[in-house]
């Protein structure tokens, strides 16, 4: 049978949004919030074996309230993603957000409790840990509560920062909302007046025209934004700087470091191995010029589609690709994507309402994923559809362990979607020939460049601005002049033109939930690359190791983790040349196949 394009939602909670199951789902989360509640409030006992074995049936409480906001949340998310317009969904999802800050108040209290522990209670609480292999998860919850303030600052600073560090947050998104910038869709018609994430679209358009003419408007939007931009930029930057300074944060990248598990040492390792090993993507960069008939290119080229002549991918035979490219690395891997095929897991179907872009969210309790995205038959679907599906298979590798054990960090949370993307690429890669390969070629560099200079530029933009922002308040352009300088740094100079106001086009320097939202994306990308080239050389034996090394990515520090599942050092940059020359080791075959290849039109 062909796999169907809609996902079940049905099986979830029947009636979706209106139905009475997931009302009743999240009334019986909030009475267990309430029952958790009365239990935190009740006085601990005597230090020692009793008070530990309160902290652990807590901190277990704590556990489950967690897989239930997961699961109730990933509901929400699929509903509204399926309808943008279901006003009930996004009710839903409005007092989803209030008893989740409802949890965080428990979760601040029990990491107090365990901040202030004596040695004989700590001890007795971590032999009780051991056997469920949640000391790891013990010790850096510990470690990370003694280095926040008291327990009444930590909350009134929860509560301050709702109309505050993240009311600046949603100001941005409520503003940049209001924007809109006014380009025609194509050359020869009348301006449009579009939204900026319309004009964004526009800036990959296949036509450099469209491109152009876009950009142009796109950064005069921008500009003529900046003022309100530089003030939100300022007032979240400084809250952040002022916070860090209570808790005794010496470094600004202390916090972001600490969430992702990982040390100063290897970011720098990592970063520094960028810089020296990725120049040959300039060589990519100058053959891609070539081919689209210019001397450089502009910031609006970068991702401008190469022509492909390809036919499309039928949904079936995309699924079927694979589910066979899967199966040549792990059965359990390939039973996996047939499960999701066979039982409705996945949301592809090209209709209107539908919100853009895709995701692979989890149900924890249920033990299954949903996978969104819209499907149009291009390879690049194929791509994007694979690595969603790894998403699902780390969810599978990890689901039989306590929910406290399975929220992994952002830098190791696309390693196995990355990893299952590149074995499909690899597959599609091989079996095109002409202009169609060359495309697949151009949109894997392209992964490159966006992951070691994108990304770097801004991880350098933010650095160094919030070293300007601890001395005074910066202006526009003195924000444009500091992404500029960030941007040729990465770029190596690469380009034509670039994007200054890109710190206010780029949402991700506005999030509140997340801080410093780039470098776990490198890490994430050279980490999973790095595996993959491994894969490669072991052939199947390496799954076990794979899957190992998965289940651990909730509880060990990537150091340790690359360590005892690999026997590498990622404070040392080997390890990191390695995954960067993997990264860029398509730059030969695009340079000699865009050279001799007819352009688009010649025979």
């Amino acid at each position: 049978m062909a796999p169907a394009m809609r996902w079940d939602l049905e099986g979830l909670f029947p009636g979706g949004s209106r139905g009475e199951a997931f009302v009743a789902f999240l009334d019986a989360l909030e009475g267990k919030i309430a029952w958790a509640r009365e239990a935190f409030d009740a006085p601990l006992p005597e230090p020692g074996e009793e008070r530990a074995g309160a902290l652990w049936t807590r901190f277990d409480q704590l556990g489950m309230l967690f897989g239930h906001l997961r699961e109730a949340g990933a509901f929400v998310s699929c509903l509204t993603a399926q309808d943008v317009h279901d006003e009930a969904a996004k009710r839903h999802g409005a007092r989803l957000s209030r008893l989740s800050a409802e949890v965080g108040k428990l979760s601040l209290a029990l990491d107090a409790a365990l901040a202030e522990a004596d040695a004989a209670t700590w001890q007795a609480l971590l032999r009780r840990a051991e056997g469920a292999m949640l000391r790891e998860v013990l010790e850096e919850r510990r470690m990370l509560a003694r280095k926040r303030m008291p327990e009444p600052l930590e909350k009134l600073q929860a509560d301050l920062a709702v109309d505050g560090y993240h009311g600046w947050g949603e100001m941005y998104h409520a503003f940049v909302g209001t924007l809109s910038v006014e380009v025609a869709r194509r050359p020869g018609e009348a301006p449009e007046r579009l939204s900026v994430g319309q004009a964004a679209n526009l800036l990959v358009h296949p036509e450099r025209a469209v491109r152009e003419a876009a950009f142009s408007a796109y950064e005069a939007t921008w500009k003529g934004a900046s003022p309100l931009g530089a003030e939100i930029l300022n007032h979240l930057a400084g809250y952040r700087l002022t916070l860090y300074r209570h808790r005794g944060y010496a470094d600004v990248l202390e916090e972001p470091l600490l969430l992702n598990r990982m040390t100063r040492e290897t970011l720098e390792a990592m970063w520094d191995a960028v810089v020296r090993k990725r120049t040959p993507l300039v060589r990519y960069l100058e053959a891609k010029a070539k081919r689209l008939g210019l001397s450089r290119l502009a910031w609006f080229d970068v991702d401008a589609p190469l022509p492909a002549r390809k036919a499309t991918i039928p949904f079936d035979e995309g699924a079927a690709i694979i589910v066979e490219q899967f199966r040549r690395f792990s059965e359990e891997l390939a039973e996996l994507a047939e499960q999701a095929f066979r039982e409705r897991w996945i949301e592809v179907e090209d209709r209107p309402g539908k919100r853009p872009g895709g995701f692979c969210t989890s149900f924890p309790l249920k033990r299954q994923s949903r996978i969104f995205m819209t499907y149009a038959g291009t390879p690049d679907n194929v791509s994007t559809l694979a690595h969603e599906l790894g998403h699902a298979y780390h969810q599978r590798v990890v689901d039989d362990l306590p929910f406290h054990l399975q929220r992994y960090a952002m830098n190791v949370a696309e390693t196995a979607s990355t990893f299952a993307e590149a074995i499909v690429t690899d597959a599609l890669i091989e079996q095109a020939t002409g202009a169609e390969r060359l495309a697949l070629l151009d949109d894997r560099l392209s992964r490159a460049v966006a992951f070691l200079m994108n990304i770097h530029a801004r991880f350098l933009f933010e650095t160094r601005f919030y070293a300007e922002r601890a001395k005074r308040r910066l202006s526009p352009d003195e924000l444009d002049a500091l992404m500029l300088e960030a941007q040729k740094e990465a770029y190596e100079d690469a380009l034509a033109v670039y994007h200054p106001p890109f710190w206010l086009s780029k949402l991700h320097f506005y999030l509140t939930s997340v801080p410093f939202y780039n470098f776990p994306y490198t890490f994430g990308y050279l980490f999973s690359t790095a595996l993959y080239a491994e894969a490669r050389a072991e052939g199947p034996s390496f799954h076990r190791r794979y899957r190992a090394l998965l289940r651990d990515t909730g509880r060990l520090p990537v150091e340790r983790l690359a360590r005892e599942h690999l026997g590498v050092d990622l404070t040392r940059p080997e390890f990191w040349e390695r995954a960067v020359e993997a990264a860029v080791a398509d730059v030969e075959a695009f340079v000699r196949e865009a050279d001799v290849l007819p352009a688009e039109g010649e025979r």
